[in-house]
């Protein structure tokens, strides 16, 4: 790891899509990032072109905090264009890795990528993605660590197996920040309620 961890970040949301999204999914990934982030919570994505880098440096230009999980070794930024962002987010939050010192690129390391993204937060919003996808991977990952699914309304609209995730525990669709946050908020309440009743 590089940069560091605080204690805000036990209040994550991961952000995940496709490499070669279209404007509008690149817009909307944005603005929930700029908002969530202005709101206290901690992005976490994977560092990936397209969705990731723009809900990166979303968070980033709000002036809050995001976690890159990279599939790669720690000193490796791939891909290369975005080093300079690794370098912010190193400085305003953490990269955060699984694998050895040097380890490059390889296929296989992006799966083990999406399980540590949805561990590290407490739900994942998927923006858009292919049913091959590795934010499809995440969203299923998400709902079997127990956390929440926010799948964005286009999404359902345009993908079949999205349309299937929505109607699963666990899962919601969402159209705006507000949608996320009222979840959230709700899920944190009840967390509250559970704590005062073991007392």
């Amino acid at each position: 790891m590089t940069g560091a961890l605080a204690a805000s970040d036990d209040l994550a949301v991961a952000i995940v899509g496709a490499r070669q999204p279209s404007p509008e999914g690149r817009a909307h990934a944005g603005q929930l990032a700029f908002e969530l982030a202005r709101r206290g919570v901690t992005v976490v994505s994977g560092l990936a072109r397209g969705i990731d880098t723009e809900a990166h440096t979303a968070a980033l230009d709000a002036g809050g905090r995001t976690i890159a999980v990279m599939g790669t070794g720690i000193e490796r930024v791939y891909p290369d264009d975005n080093r300079a962002l690794a370098d912010r987010i190193s400085a305003h939050g953490a990269l955060v890795s699984q694998f050895w010192p040097g380890t490059s690129p390889r296929r296989e390391n992006f799966p083990l990528r999406n399980v540590v993204s949805s561990g590290l937060a407490i739900g994942t919003i998927v923006v858009e993605a292919a049913s091959t996808s590795g934010a499809r991977m995440q969203a299923r990952l998400a709902l079997e660590h127990g956390k929440r699914l926010f799948l964005v309304a286009q999404l359902v609209v345009s993908e079949d197996w999205a349309k299937r995730y929505a109607e699963r525990p666990g899962a919601t669709v969402v159209k705006s920040v507000d949608d996320i946050v009222t979840v959230l908020a709700a899920e944190q309440t009840a967390q509250q309620a559970d704590q005062l009743s073991l007392l």
